[in-house]
């Protein structure tokens, strides 16, 4: 029998691009759920580039109804298929961080009974084998991988890899899937000097966000963007998808104003409070702030969302000759920074330094003790310097020896001390990038995302267009190698997990 790839298809496209080259390598069934806004559902309805089985559209199978939740049902779904449905329901963005609409208790209960229904029927109906994605960033593509890997369905999510502008091509969240045997791999026994050079002159993780900022929107893109949202965007999206209820085009451009006008505003007070230089003291830890709203902290550490309690408990628990550093993530410029109030609080805190975004990482990351975060690559990229560090959640670098796990906050003032102990081995971190190295994508996901919001999104403005097919089929044409490579490693997957 041939295998059944379930595939989800969200606004960036790449798993449809990656449909399209897997059936030219391998005879099998393939099925999509597709969750997308209104403009761009004619393409996927009228489309011959890829031969589906059954496509379905995620928001069509999302009403708004009144009539009550039925708690019963839930109850029973959560228990079979394994799953906390109030963590997922009350850390999603569309619900916790609300611009356009305020959703009553009944609205979400009601969207995520339809949600389970809906995934349930499609388990049920297709009984996939296989289910490729992204990793997911909302509650509702969460609940299906979660539905998927606990009902024995092979997952291949797509997520950025601590290494580079790479890929993980993995089944669980923040996990490396070693399908590479790590025995007899070759040692290179560099130094932490010849790990700090790699750290510099390879395109880490902490360089992706960066070439992301570099990637950037242009003024022209943005006002194309607007002109197409004004002239042609289509209104229906806030009637049929909840993610956009409440969004009339007059509260969007008057959001989008006054976005930016705060962000000017909190920038200000960042320039005016906030040193890019400093001395910083001899004893210190460093926690650099995530960035928000984003699914590190709603999906990967769904009970530590709030940074600013997170920063008074470390303060509580350090020791009494140390401070805490702590750093805004220069990211957050595109969430339009914190308000005023959240650096005051933080910067309120007795043992607490507040630095700008601007503040050099290598600086503190050579000088700190140890550096504490709650599900970052920060961790990862602190061992380069020799410095040992604690994470909130289990991370794919969390095998490193200098790495801790908090398991209990009343334990952490102990984990803190005993870290502050630890040796970071240069041998451990060069083996581990080594095996990094062996397991990992070498598909560029962040360069391939850039491609495709300026081909199809103006630049990442705009995700409500037309798809015109022979677009699509030109960039398919023009990126098919980089395609083919990803789905040969897609089918090495394949592979590996039959025989596993």
């Amino acid at each position: 029998m041939v295998d059944k790839i379930l595939f989800w298809f969200g606004v960036d496209y790449t798993h449809y691009c990656l449909s399209h080259a897997l059936q030219k390598k391998i005879d099998c069934e393939m099925y999509a759920i597709v969750d997308i806004t209104e403009r761009p559902k004619t393409f996927f309805e009228n489309q011959k580039l890829v031969d589906f089985n059954k496509i379905w559209f995620f928001h069509d199978q999302i009403k708004k109804q009144q009539e009550k939740p039925d708690f019963e049902y839930l109850a029973k779904f959560e228990k079979k298929y394994k799953l906390n449905l109030w963590k997922l329901i009350q850390n999603e963005r569309i619900f916790l961080y609300f611009n356009f609409h305020k959703f009553s208790k009944n609205e979400m209960m009601k969207i995520l009974e339809q949600e389970c229904r809906f995934f349930e029927h499609i388990l049920d109906t297709v009984k996939p084998d296989f289910f490729f994605s992204k990793m997911p960033a909302f509650h509702h593509l969460e609940l299906f991988y979660e539905m998927c890997k606990n009902s024995g369905v092979n997952v291949q999510i797509i997520d950025f890899a601590v290494l580079g502008q790479s890929c993980m091509i993995t089944q669980e969240h923040e996990k490396l899937d070693i399908i590479n045997d790590p025995k007899g791999l070759e040692r290179k026994n560099r130094n932490f000097d010849q790990l700090q050079q790699y750290l510099k002159s390879s395109d880490l993780k902490i360089n992706v966000d960066k070439a992301i900022m570099k990637a950037g929107k242009t003024n022209q893109q943005l006002i194309q963007a607007a002109k197409e949202y004004l002239l042609h965007s289509d209104s229906e999206n806030t009637k049929t998808h909840y993610t956009y209820y409440g969004r009339a085009k007059s509260k969007v451009l008057f959001h989008g104003m006054m976005y930016r006008i705060r962000t000017k505003i909190r920038e200000s007070f960042m320039n005016n409070n906030l040193k890019r230089t400093l001395a910083l003291p001899e004893k210190f830890v460093f926690f650099p702030l995530h960035t928000e709203i984003d699914r590190t902290l709603l999906i990967t550490a769904p009970f530590y969302i709030n940074q600013t309690e997170a920063i008074k408990i470390i303060a509580k628990s350090l020791p009494i000759n140390f401070k805490l550093v702590v750093k805004e993530h220069p990211i957050q410029v595109t969430r339009g920074w914190r308000s005023s109030s959240e650096y005051k609080e933080i910067m309120e805190i007795p043992n607490v330094i507040l630095v700008h975004p601007d503040f050099s990482n290598e600086e503190l990351y050579k000088n700190c003790s140890l550096l504490v975060t709650i599900a970052g690559t920060s961790g990862f990229e602190a061992t380069f310097y020799g410095k040992p560090a604690i994470t909130f959640v289990d991370l794919n670098y969390s095998i490193l020896p200098s790495v801790s796990t908090v398991k209990n906050l009343h334990e952490l003032p102990d984990l803190i001390n005993e870290s502050l102990t630890k040796k970071v081995e240069a041998s451990s971190l060069d083996h581990f990038i080594t095996l990094l190295e062996k397991n990992i994508s070498k598909f560029n996901y962040a360069d391939f995302l850039q491609k495709l919001k300026r081909e199809f999104f103006y630049g990442g403005n705009l995700v409500d267009v037309e798809i015109p097919e022979a677009k699509m089929k030109l960039f398919l044409e023009k990126n098919h190698s980089v395609l083919s490579e990803l789905a040969d490693e897609h089918i090495t997957k394949i592979k590996w997990f039959k025989n596993h």
